[in-house]
């Protein structure tokens, strides 16, 4: 995260006027209102643009192109714009990137891409000073210059010798899965669809893997079912190539005999020195608590396998590792922090487990095991520590780090001691270390090298807001070293706090093109993130998701109330689940915020669970098919509490045609209602990218040109001096 140039300083307080002033007169097409009533329990509720969430309707597409050209003329008359585009870009391209590390013996393999090139490689190398060999480049895959390919994920045999991997076009992250022969370079006949998100586990033959596909979608499978209920299969090299055939082990539906819960999907994990298999049915592929199952691999047998449960997610179970004949669990069941328990896993009664790392004053973010113990990743404030423990629990030891900051991806290899990880902080690009028992601790390998935009002339502070029920609040603030109080700085004030994920520090070179207008950066911590653990992350959910939105206000009054900086510099930010945040910068205080940016937000909460990624974040956010469900949604839902004749702030809503993960129509209708609804004359963009998704799998130049857009688009709106339109 860095950038530089002259502060904007008292000047922005001349400009601030005319950027209002100077805002065309154009108008942006009127979308028809067409009321629908819902009756929620006696409370009903009025959705005036419901007929939009029919993606297809000519009417809707049409609608949502004439938003998008309205919105890119509004933007390309924004004088700054090209020139913050082109110094973006060349600040995010201009570093040799490598990261997503995965260890097979001596055998590296990653994710890579060179200076310059806009989308992230498959290559690996025989040892950290090995010859870098490229195995797979979705650039190539593209015979139209409109759209793209990328690679969502991959994963190598025990052996090294094969390589499963994903691609998927224009940011869909609708996964084909492929292999191929590292030995040759040779692609075999693989080609299996609908594996996004796939998780493959290879057995020990090296020749076969358990992966995970989405059932087949007809005529009448509803939008809600049409990702869902995901079902592990056995695949056999050459065999089968288009998965069609293959066994299915486990999942929903595979066996009468066999209780799964409704989920996203269901896979399969092993470990190359245990002759045991995990079974998770997972409801929303992410590390909350799931539902588990074991048996011996050598009783899988299709449909006949006869899982056992052995933890539901009442057990707070959110990960396993499998080493020998014993299990390894990460809980948060009575430890909030979460701790590390073991359990033989011929019998694996997690209730009676012995305890391994018990929980204490750190989070701990993730777990791994390598041949020589268990590698912990743990929270301890702002930053991570790294520590080892034997398999009992024993001799734990915390292992120096070059630099305080954030692990991310520990990698080890099950039959090799010692592991691999990333570290990265706010004002440090991100390095990746290798610790070897016995070493005084994790070095540099080298294969990152540090970003040339890496210098001291920035600085991360961190601190708390209080919040409005007397929380601490974590806030993060960035920006250049000797950064004045004055009051005048435009700040980007950015919050997701959903699913327990935690915002931790994270080097972003394009960061330095918004310092260099004098910007801060500002990343709250609020409730519902992880940053402190289970009860930190519950907090922020369903009925108390009002407490996400309230700490991020928190941290915006912060700002101002230690002179950096004032509501007409203020510029909200969030994506995703962080819609619901700026959903509640909109709503519950409209005159905070000078601008809000709204990426690929939910907006929409009481629709979210009919889209085909919603039912499985019904845990996460609750179901309108109950009463306190319904209730926790209707509070949380921007778009049912915009009204008419309000000064709301200037907003760029941003969505991706392709977007499997929020629907675009959450954006469409908040375009459509927000438009129709504000009082203050301050323009309300919606941003469309139709070779793009939910913003996973985008080149660097599509986020280059995304930054571009709506920074010049606050720098417009905060007065700024460079960045505003000529008045017509």
């Amino acid at each position: 995260m860095k950038r530089n140039k002259p502060l904007i300083a008292v000047t922005l307080l001349s400009c601030f006027a005319a950027s209002s002033a100077s805002w065309s007169a154009e108008h942006p097409p009127v979308a028809p209102v067409r009321p629908v009533t819902t009756d929620y329990f006696g409370t009903p509720v009025v959705d005036d643009y419901r007929y939009m969430e029919n993606l297809k309707d000519p009417e809707v597409q049409a609608w949502m192109r004439q938003q998008d050209d309205y919105t890119r003329r509004a933007l390309d008359a924004i004088p700054g714009r090209d020139a913050l585009a082109r110094r973006v870009e060349a600040l995010m391209s201009g570093d040799l990137r490598r990261t997503d590390f995965t260890r097979r013996g001596h055998r590296l393999f990653y994710q890579t891409a060179a200076a310059g090139e806009n989308l992230l490689k498959l290559a690996y190398r025989d040892g950290v000073n090995g010859e870098e060999h490229v195995l797979v480049d979705p650039a190539k895959l593209s015979t139209d210059s409109t759209r793209h390919f990328a690679l969502d994920w991959y994963a190598p045999s025990w052996d090294g010798r094969y390589v499963a991997y994903g691609v998927s076009e224009g940011g869909s992250e609708q996964s084909v899965l492929h292999v191929i022969d590292v030995q040759t370079g040779h692609q075999l006949s693989e080609s299996i669809d609908r594996t996004s998100s796939c998780v493959v586990s290879w057995r020990s033959d090296n020749r076969s893997f358990f992966y995970l596909r989405y059932p087949k979608v007809g005529p009448n499978t509803p939008l809600a079912q049409s990702e869902y209920n995901a079902v592990a299969h056995l695949h056999v090299l050459g065999q089968n190539a288009d998965g069609d055939g293959d066994a299915a082990v486990f999942g929903k539906g595979v066996s009468p005999k066999l209780d799964v819960p409704d989920g996203q999907a269901g896979y399969v994990l092993v470990s190359p020195d245990s002759p045991y298999a995990v079974a998770v049915a997972n409801h929303n592929m992410d590390n909350n608590p799931n539902t588990f199952y074991v048996v011996r691999l050598a009783d899988i047998h299709g449909a006949d396998t006869p899982w056992k449960k052995i933890a539901s997610p009442e057990d707070g179970v959110v990960d396993v590792q499998l080493h020998g004949d014993r299990l390894y669990a990460l809980t948060g069941k009575d430890a909030s922090r979460f701790k590390v328990v073991s359990a033989p896993l011929a019998h694996p009664n997690l209730a009676h487990a012995d305890v391994v790392v018990p929980e204490g004053q750190n989070v701990i973010d993730s777990f791994a095991l390598g041949s020589d113990g268990i590698y912990l990743a743990e929270r301890a404030g702002a930053t991570f520590e790294l520590h080892r423990t034997g398999f009992d629990g024993k001799d734990d030891q915390t292992i120096p780090l070059p630099f305080a900051g954030a692990i991310r991806d520990l990698a080890p290899d099950a039959k090799l001691p010692g592991v691999m990880l990333e570290l990265r902080g706010w004002v440090k690009s991100p390095r990746e270390l290798a610790y070897a028992p016995g070493a005084n601790g994790a070095t540099d390998t080298g294969l990152i090298p540090p970003s040339k935009t890496e210098s001291d002339d920035l600085e991360a502070r961190e601190t708390f807001a209080t919040g409005y029920d007397g929380t601490r609040i974590p806030v993060s603030i960035i920006s250049k070293k000797g950064i004045t109080r004055d009051g005048t700085h435009p700040t980007i004030i950015y919050g997701y706090g959903s699913y327990g994920l935690s915002m931790d520090p994270s080097y972003q070179p394009a960061w330095r093109a918004w310092f260099e207008q004098g910007g801060i950066m500002t990343v709250v911590h609020m409730r519902g993130g992880g940053e402190y653990g289970d009860a930190w992350h519950r907090a922020g959910q369903k009925l108390w998701k009002i407490n996400t939105m309230f700490d991020f206000l928190a941290g915006a009054h912060y700002m101002i109330d230690q002179g950096y900086t004032q509501s007409q510099y203020l510029v909200a930010n969030g994506r995703s689940a962080g819609g619901i945040v700026m959903g509640g910068a909109l709503t519950i205080d409209p005159g905070l915020f000078r601008v809000v940016l709204d990426d690929v937000g939910v907006s929409d909460t009481l629709r979210f669970e009919t889209e085909p990624n919603g039912p499985p974040n019904v845990p996460e956010m609750g179901s309108a098919s109950n009463e306190a469900g319904f209730h926790g949604l209707y509070t949380m839902s921007a778009y049912d509490h915009i009204h008419n004749g309000t000064p709301y702030p200037a907003v760029m809503f941003t969505t991706g045609a392709n977007d499997p993960r929020v629907s675009p129509w959450h954006m469409l209708k908040m375009t459509a209602r927000v438009q129709a609804a504000t009082s203050s004359g301050h323009p309300v963009l919606l941003r469309v990218d139709y070779d793009a998704g939910h913003g996973i799998g985008s080149s660097v130049a599509q986020t280059a040109d995304r930054y571009a857009d709506e920074w010049a688009f606050s720098l417009w709106q905060v007065g700024a001096p460079g960045f505003q339109p000529k008045a017509k």
